[in-house]
């Protein structure tokens, strides 16, 4: 699994270096505050990887995040559920 990782890893580096060297216009971005100068290569990858961060972000704030909660509270009644009752202590013969 390991080497599938790396390989799909490679795959996508050679990719935004592809996309990188064949997109070398200049472009100047305004961000109202301040203007950044870069080519359209490097725009379009650093779109990409926001787009794939903000992305993931979302799933793991909407769906992983509760549903990692929702089984801790399953895991936690469970647990209790299956704890057998606690035994009294036995009587020791001291009348009372």
């Amino acid at each position: 699994m390991n080497i599938l990782r790396l390989l799909a890893l490679l795959a996508f580096l050679v990719a935004g270096l592809v996309v990188g060297s064949l997109n070398s216009q200049r472009i100047l971005i305004n961000l109202g505050v301040a203007e950044v100068v870069t080519t359209s290569g490097i725009a379009v990858v650093v779109a990409l990887l926001a787009g794939v961060l903000l992305g993931g972000g979302l799933v793991l704030a909407t769906t992983v995040i509760p549903l990692q909660a929702r089984l801790r509270r399953a895991e936690r009644a469970a647990a209790q559920s299956a704890a057998p009752a606690p035994v009294p202590p036995p009587d020791c013969g001291q009348g009372s």
